[in-house]
């Protein structure tokens, strides 16, 4: 499970007024593990037979898997195809909850992707470094992470790029190498500057660090590019409290049980508001 590598980044510090409450549930760090997942696959904007084959997995993975192994068993294939074949089945894995099954299908695409192709090779790596995370194998992932990172760099491919930096900065942090994570960080943001959850991790990793004045300033760009998503809401919330804006935390953390009342967050939220008591 991803869970406990992102509820390191993500646990709550000391506060004066606020004790640390459990982090994130698994259900809710699961959606953030699947929205990573998926901008990951958005990358792939070719109209090919790959292309049918990843949208046809976001809705019917089973069958996605079917057509995967058909393809792969083709005698007709090459390398290529080979490699466009495993991608979409190790995606389809994936979103199965197959992530065992899915790194080693990752690896092998990118094994088979020609060497003259470092984009796909750096997405196929970067795909199989994201499932051993996922399955908690940390050193494992980082390994393949930067394999990929350096596919990326040959092919400057900012947007692969920027995501492998982020799930390199959850396995950087996961290890206790902060600095290293804040690095990697810094070029998510510069290659991925609207991507919301490099601003919210960076905000957390700044305010773990007790930079209160950086955690807001990232905080608050996050919150410009999700305002309505849950867990900028309640980190918002938790670096508020941090420098005595009390007012502004309860604020913060209202908000998020009012834009998602049923969600892992709200009920964190409302942990934090209990505890930290009316006005």
């Amino acid at each position: 499970m991803i869970s406990p590598f992102l509820a390191l980044l993500l646990q709550v510090g000391p506060a004066p007024t606020v004790e640390p409450v459990s982090p994130l549930p698994p259900e809710m760090l699961e959606q953030r593990e699947r929205a990573r997942r998926g901008a990951y696959v958005e990358v792939e904007t070719e109209t090919s037979r790959l292309a049918r084959c990843l949208a046809r997995s976001r809705t019917d993975p089973g069958g996605s898997v079917e057509e995967a192994e058909a393809w792969l068993a083709e005698s007709t294939i090459d390398a290529a195809g080979r490699g466009d074949a495993g991608q979409c089945l190790g995606v389809a894995q994936t979103q199965l909850g197959q992530r065992t099954d899915a790194a080693e299908t990752f690896l092998a695409a990118r094994d088979a992707t020609p060497a003259d192709d470092a984009r796909a090779r750096a997405l196929r790596g970067a795909l199989a470094g994201g499932a051993l995370l996922a399955e908690g194998d940390t050193q494992g992932a980082l390994a393949l992470l930067d394999q990929a990172q350096a596919d990326a760099d040959t092919a400057a491919d900012a947007t692969i790029q920027g995501q492998i930096a982020i799930d390199r900065a959850i396995a950087l942090a996961a290890l206790g190498r902060a600095p290293e994570a804040a690095t990697a960080l810094d070029t998510a943001r510069a290659t991925l500057p609207d991507n919301a959850q490099a601003w919210l991790l960076s905000a957390t990793l700044a305010r773990r660090d007790g930079d209160l004045a950086q955690a807001q300033e990232r905080i608050q760009r996050a919150a410009m590019l999700a305002p309505r998503d849950p867990a900028v809401g309640l980190e918002a919330g938790v670096i508020a409290v941090l420098a005595g804006r009390d007012a502004a935390a309860r604020q913060s953390w209202q908000s998020v049980i009012q834009a998602a009342p049923e969600s892992g967050e709200a009920a964190t939220a409302q942990q934090y508001l209990d505890q930290l008591g009316s006005e």
